[in-house]
């Protein structure tokens, strides 16, 4: 086997290795994202004795964005390397109107559009970024259905980095837009983002490139935890009863949860039990259309909804997504186009909030699962 350098810039970060979520085989940090023994993908395994510095206090002297938590991440420990437009500490809304139109006691909107591309894409690709000027590379990329393509453009442009991003070429042309003003390359593919993400794997394997969501990809899914953290913090340090997620690939559920478990084992927070929920958009719901039908394995689909931030129909973390929710005793839901559009409307008049589709997707399912009695109306929940 060939011994991998782990580079300098990777000196105090918590990281010690990538683990294979199903065999648990090791390999050195670096650049890749599928185990060699099982091709199962890799997370990110940390030092306990690292984590276990992190402290309270040492998070809160930190800075106003997702570094304070710099001490829980795989990279951007170094200066040198870190790739920030001060993503993060985004404001967690108490919703008491939209609570009371529902008939819910306490309800919190995380709202992440105040990100600094509007997204929390500006979350995951800090993070991604940092990992690949650590490993030297000049030239980042990503598949993308608007959003982390505008934050891939604009983070890499912000670094001295070039960045080629790959799009659904039927792409809403404000989202285009959005990714074209910084100026970097745009490439439009004809197809859906799963056509695209195939094509960037295969480039992959040709370019000395960093793919956010291919050879980074585990350091960049590690940048969703920091949405777990905030809430945690934001709300006093305790974990709320209920959060109620978004899903496309599944990774951002997985990593609130794995947020809350950190927070728990390192004595940052009171343990407490928690359960998450997934939200879906009908037109393409492998991951709740599985939870529905009690499968273990994810079925994928052909997109076909107006959530396009969720439009992925082979979903990289919907197993995972699954066992999380099952595991915590949640539930997932899927609405369609129309309730989505509601979603997005009750929102906005009962809170002054104007969210994207992603964000109706949320609200509307949050609503049908009230409607089924799967989620508990008193207790504290989170959005």
């Amino acid at each position: 086997m060939t011994t991998i350098a782990v580079p300098a810039a990777f000196a105090d970060s918590p990281a010690r290795a990538l683990v294979c979520r199903e065999c648990r085989h090791e390999v050195p940090l670096s650049p890749v994202h599928v185990c060699e023994q099982c091709f199962a993908p890799l997370e990110v395994g940390y030092d306990l004795e690292k984590l276990q510095r992190v402290t309270r206090a040492s998070i809160e002297a930190g800075p106003h964005d997702i570094w304070r938590y710099a001490g829980l991440l795989p990279a951007g420990q170094d200066l040198a390397t870190r790739v920030s437009l001060g993503a993060g500490m985004t404001p967690l809304r108490r919703a008491d109107n939209l609570a009371k139109a529902l008939g819910m006691k306490t309800l919190w909107v995380k709202d992440d559009s105040a990100n600094p591309t509007h997204s929390f894409k500006d979350r995951v690709v800090s993070v991604a970024l940092s990992a690949a000027k650590a490993f030297g590379y000049t030239t980042v990329s990503c598949a993308s259905t608007g959003n982390l393509a505008n934050s891939v453009a604009a983070h890499a442009t912000a670094a001295g980095l070039r960045a080629v991003v790959f799009i659904p070429d039927d792409l809403e042309q404000g989202k285009v837009v959005q990714t074209a003003v910084y100026d970097q390359t745009l490439v439009a593919v004809q197809g859906n983002y799963d056509d695209v993400n195939r094509l960037c794997s295969e480039i992959a394997e040709n370019e000395d490139w960093a793919f956010v969501n291919v050879n980074v990809r585990p350091y960049y899914a590690e940048g969703s935890k920091t949405l777990g953290y905030e809430v945690a913090e934001q709300l006093g340090w305790r974990i709320p009863a209920q959060v109620v997620i978004p899903m496309a690939s599944g990774s951002l559920l997985t990593k609130v949860d794995k947020a809350f478990g950190e927070l728990v084992k390192l004595g940052l927070v009171d343990e407490s039990p928690w359960k998450v929920y997934g939200a879906q958009a009908t037109g393409c719901s492998p991951i709740a259309t599985a939870y529905e039908n009690g499968w273990d394995t994810v079925k994928p689909v052909k997109p076909n909804t107006i959530a396009r931030s969720l439009a992925i129909g082979n979903p990289a973390d919907g197993p995972y997504a699954l066992d999380t929710v099952r595991r915590t005793g949640g539930a997932m839901g899927h609405v369609s186009d129309e309730q989505v559009i509601e979603g997005i409307r009750l929102l906005a008049r009962t809170e002054g909030v104007f969210a994207e589709t992603a964000g109706g997707v949320t609200v509307a399912t949050l609503k049908q699962l009230l409607e089924r009695g799967q989620i508990d109306p008193e207790a504290e929940t989170v959005l």
